[in-house]
């Protein structure tokens, strides 16, 4: 009987009528918009007004036929250390970058380096989205540039995306979120 809630479940997942659970890391440095972002995903607004995420928050939403848990960790220098404790049991990771702040993209650089190179990380080969955020800024690096400053062409063990967003407009970000889900949904079918 197991078996057989196995193939209608897969069968109702193929067919996008069941929600497919998803863990998702929300990183990135201080100010890069991440709590913004995720605010846009769960309401669709955006309010201006957001203080620094102090640990970690933890939100759950649905887009499409994922059901994701999302955790929103600070990017201030004492909390990074945190981010490795969830690396283990997410199903992909959302990385957001601060496209204006060019003094500190080779410190975003560094975090990514140290996060690719953690054995969970290493062993999931989870999704990796990238959010090239406040895009709209003038003078913020191109995706070609972020892409470029963040060595993400190197990533070769799985699979990435890079997306121009505004996380206070929402522009962009519904699209990364679409590249997330699918890949999430493939990644969930081949299991």
């Amino acid at each position: 009987e197991d078996n057989e809630m196995g193939i209608l479940g897969d069968i109702g997942r193929a067919l996008g009528l069941l929600k497919h659970p998803a863990s998702v890391l929300v990183i990135g440095l201080d100010n890069s918009g991440k709590t913004t972002l995720i605010n846009h995903l769960k309401s669709g607004t955006t309010s201006r007004e957001v203080t620094p995420t102090v640990g970690f928050q933890v939100e759950e939403f649905s887009k499409g036929s994922i059901n994701f848990t999302v955790y929103d960790m600070s990017g201030q220098g004492r909390y990074r250390s945190l981010w490795e404790s969830y690396y283990r049991d997410v199903q992909a990771i959302i990385f957001v970058l601060d496209s204006t702040d060019k003094m500190r993209m080779c410190v975003a650089k560094d975090e990514l380096a140290t996060l690719l190179e953690n054995s969970d990380i290493k062993a999931s080969l989870c999704p990796m989205l990238f959010f090239a955020n406040k895009s709209d800024v003038p003078g913020a690096y191109t995706n070609e540039e972020c892409m470029q400053e963040m060595n993400l062409f190197n990533i070769r063990d799985r699979p990435w995306h890079m997306r121009s967003s505004n996380a206070i407009s929402g522009a962009g970000v519904a699209e990364g979120i679409a590249w997330l889900a699918d890949e999430i949904k493939a990644g969930k079918l081949t299991d």
